[in-house]
């Protein structure tokens, strides 16, 4: 890789940093092709993005932005994941790393601070973004069929009183 090529990965991976919610970073102790396509195959599902970049790389490309706490992590082979929901981030490298442990999970940057294993295991733990707009859907959704029901509760009373005089 010549300068101009490190230099446009640099530029890359710093707008990453300054556009990216969440960044995790895992070490990679071992994984197969296999594993490795199994976790981007997970990874692209889900929404959120994988990059493996060399250290040096990556904590030059961290200047001027909010995840200069991901520095000292930079150790080893690293994966970094990243993505704008950060659920979704941790949940899918923690299930991976449930199944998997040749991905050690490091730490993660979310909004300028740093998490260990334990607060990305509780960021995984919540709901995604779409599990959160489902709840509300079907909350918003809930007074509207009540609503029809108590609406149409009288009609039906009535048509079963007329029902009832025309049988007598």
């Amino acid at each position: 890789m010549n300068r101009e090529e490190k230099k446009q990965l640099v530029d890359a991976m710093n707008e990453v940093f300054k556009n990216s919610e969440l960044v995790l970073v895992s070490l990679n102790k071992g994984l197969t092709v296999e594993e490795s396509t199994k976790l981007r195959g997970a990874i692209r599902k889900a929404g959120v993005e994988i990059k493996v970049v060399k250290n040096r790389l990556a904590r030059i490309a961290l200047a001027e932005t909010e995840y200069t706490g991901l520095s000292d992590m930079l150790k080893g082979p690293t994966v970094l994941s990243y993505g704008n929901d950060p659920v979704a981030v941790a949940k899918t490298v923690v299930d991976f790393n449930k199944t998997n442990d040749k991905l050690e999970i490091v730490g993660a940057v979310f909004n300028g601070q740093v998490l260990d294993i334990n607060g990305i295991k509780t960021l995984a733990s919540l709901p995604s973004m779409d599990e959160l707009r489902a709840k509300i859907i079907s909350i918003i959704q809930t007074p509207a069929t009540r609503i029809a029901g108590v609406v149409q509760a009288p009609a039906g009373q009535l048509a079963r009183v007329f029902g009832a005089y025309a049988k007598a």
